[in-house]
């Protein structure tokens, strides 16, 4: 056994009796989003060794490799403080222990056994290898076995998620996480791949989105409608509606033009009932063309104080300040300029806009480069949403560096859907039997237990 790690319930190993007047200090790091026995009983372990001081991870910690909790910091802290037994309470800003270990130099680290495998792993090793810098120890209680935090998240999720709740998700992310990665999702089945879909690289945490987009590109195409505001609000709510049935994630909706201001203030107040996060409107007018139609001179923008009046009439006609009413600017697309995008995002920042939307069909994102260097600049402060469709070749790392706090993949999954349902249709043409085209299918039974 690792000289700096004891096993409370190995008989033949004991921790040290404390033989001095000064009481020891025992760490234990936890997120305390649902507090279950298996915490309670970390705790008294750690009350056997001395004074304990819980780190509590901070919304940011977390984000960093699952979900948002749900309860925020301060809400858990209260909770968590008003534990008996425990002495003092300390926020936890990274997984990595070691900034208040080395603050705190505590004489015993309390963690349950679960963590010597898998991802944690390394954290551990870290936690040893600090606390041998003073001879402290790392004490490992059994794992309570038939609970934990994971499995009554996932029961919650199955249960759904309030309306409030789902709402001010989006505002949570977007302080917890350096980007919120979002997906496109056009009806139900999309919106459980992009609410279940992990990344399974084994050597990595895993990676999900973070929020669903409701793209109106895709909900008109999957309609067999284009492009041009032709799908009515009703229809579009009634995809919304599908999407909130089976998925707790927060919703960001592809809100056109907004349509006029009285009309904008309804949808506003509609999409808010729903439990919907935020809307984007673009700042184009007369018939809606979308951005990547070919003929760029057949787009026309609105004058920006008209533009400006409609963002100032859909946030005044929220009733939770949490709802955001994102500005979409269409210059690059239009060939109206840098100046005119930049004098755009002021007056919109002016107007109160909760973020700025920058689009572009430059496949270099040489125009984005330039705008989000001048952005930076610009006050208020408000989180920047860029939408890589053209300039693809981007990781997620340079749009962060580029000041993008949101990133929306606004319409993959239609598009991957789409040849993928060719290919089997034209296999059973040409073959005319359905055999050959199995291997393009997922399994009846893997749909089948996506429901289970």
């Amino acid at each position: 056994m690792h000289p700096n790690r004891l096993n409370l319930f190995d008989n033949t190993e004991k921790p040290m009796p404390v033989t001095t007047s000064r009481k020891k200090t025992v760490y234990i790091a936890m997120s305390a989003d649902i507090l279950h026995p298996g915490h309670l009983n970390i705790i008294r372990e750690g009350q056997k060794l001395g004074e304990v001081v819980i780190g509590l991870l901070t919304d940011r910690a977390i984000a960093s490799y699952k979900r948002v909790p749900l309860m925020d910091y301060e809400q858990r802290l209260e909770m968590i403080s008003n534990i008996k037994g425990i002495t003092r309470v300390v926020a936890q800003t990274t997984l990595d222990y070691r900034p208040n270990l080395h603050e705190l130099r505590p004489d015993y680290v309390v963690h349950g056994s679960d963590w010597q495998h898998g991802i944690q792993s390394q954290a551990r090793q870290q936690v040893i290898d600090t606390l041998a810098e003073w001879g402290g120890l790392l004490i490992e209680p059994d794992y309570t076995e038939g609970i934990s935090s994971t499995t009554l998240q996932a029961r919650l999720k199955a249960s759904g998620v309030s309306p409030t709740t789902r709402l001010k998700q989006l505002q949570r992310l977007i302080s917890a996480k350096d980007l919120v990665r979002v997906m496109e999702a056009h009806n139900g089945l999309s919106a459980l791949i992009v609410e279940n879909i992990q990344s399974q690289v084994a050597s990595a945490k895993p990676e999900q989105f973070d929020a669903i987009w409701v793209s109106s590109l895709t909900d008109s195409l999957a309609k067999g409608k284009p492009d041009t505001e032709v799908v009515d609000r009703t229809s579009r709510l009634a995809t919304i509606n599908q999407i909130l049935e089976v998925t707790t994630k927060p919703i960001i909706v592809d809100g056109d033009t907004g349509g006029h201001i009285v009309h904008f203030v309804d949808t506003v107040r509609s999409l808010e009932r729903l439990g919907v996060s935020a809307v984007v409107i673009e700042d184009k007018t007369g018939l809606k063309q979308n951005s990547f139609h070919s003929r760029p001179s057949e787009h026309q923008q609105a004058a920006i104080p008209f533009f400006a009046a409609k963002i100032k009439a859909g946030l005044a006609a929220r009733v939770d300040d949490d709802f955001m009413v994102i500005a979409r600017i269409e210059s690059l697309v239009v060939g109206a300029g840098q100046t005119d995008a930049l004098n755009r995002a002021q007056a919109y920042l002016d107007a109160g806009a909760s973020a700025i939307m920058i689009h572009s069909k430059d496949s270099s994102a040489a125009d984005i480069k330039e705008f989000t260097a001048s952005y930076d600049k610009l006050k208020p402060k408000k989180p920047l949403m860029l939408v890589p469709t053209s300039y693809n070749k981007l990781y997620e790392t340079e749009l962060s560096e580029l000041g993008a706090s949101i990133v929306v993949y606004a319409n993959q999954l239609l598009r991957a859907a789409y040849p993928a349902m060719e290919r089997a249709a034209l296999s059973i043409l040409e073959n005319h039997r359905a055999y050959e085209v199995e291997e393009l299918c997922t399994p009846t039974t893997d749909l089948l237990n996506m429901f289970a």
